[in-house]
């Protein structure tokens, strides 16, 4: 190969350049150096900066919070209305109060009468169980009861079956039992 020889070109030696400008922006190199500090620095710099819009934005929300929901200073016309308030509001509980204890005690005093009733009622149809009677439930059925039963004498009690009856076994009074049934071929066919 044959050596190639490179020489710089002076701009001088251009016709159609009058002269060398200088740039006009001298302030290249802060704009360089930005540049340089982004490339190396910028996924850190993105992160701090949404880090600190994060902070801000909480801070933001926790001061609107505490200024709305504190309560205005108390002076002493609140203190006395808040008094008043909860004056009002004991005086309300002792009526309800005095209202449920009336309600409690109408109540246990229907609860110990239905007890006595029950208690009279199963009195009553003890004796009657001692008597030999059966036991209607009302009194007025059982007085009308007791004068039907005076005039007629009670009637011995016998047994429907003989004791010696089993329905399983096929035996005693029973006048069903169970009978094979035909073999063959039916008629309605």
């Amino acid at each position: 190969m044959e050596e190639v020889e490179i020489t710089d070109v002076d701009d001088d030696h251009f016709p159609y350049q009058t002269q060398k400008e200088p740039p006009k922006n001298q302030d290249l190199t802060s704009l360089s150096f930005a540049g340089e500090l982004l490339s190396q620095y910028g996924w850190y710099l993105l992160a701090v900066t949404v880090l600190v819009y994060l902070l801000i934005q909480h801070l933001s929300r926790r001061r609107s919070s505490q200024s709305n929901g504190s309560p205005p200073p108390q002076t002493v016309q609140d203190a006395a209305s808040v008094a008043r308030k909860q004056e009002a509001m004991e005086a309300s509980r002792q009526r309800m109060q005095e209202e449920l204890d009336a309600k409690a005690a109408i109540f246990r005093e229907k609860q110990q009468q239905q007890e006595e009733e029950k208690r009279r009622q199963k009195i009553e149809m003890w004796e009657s169980m001692q008597q030999g009677k059966s036991y209607k439930g009302t009194a007025g059925s059982q007085t009308t009861e007791e004068a039907g039963s005076s005039t007629t004498a009670l009637k011995p009690k016998k047994p429907l079956r003989s004791a010696d009856y089993n329905p399983l076994t096929g035996q005693g009074g029973g006048s069903c039992a169970w009978r094979p049934g035909r073999r063959g071929p039916s008629s309605g066919g």
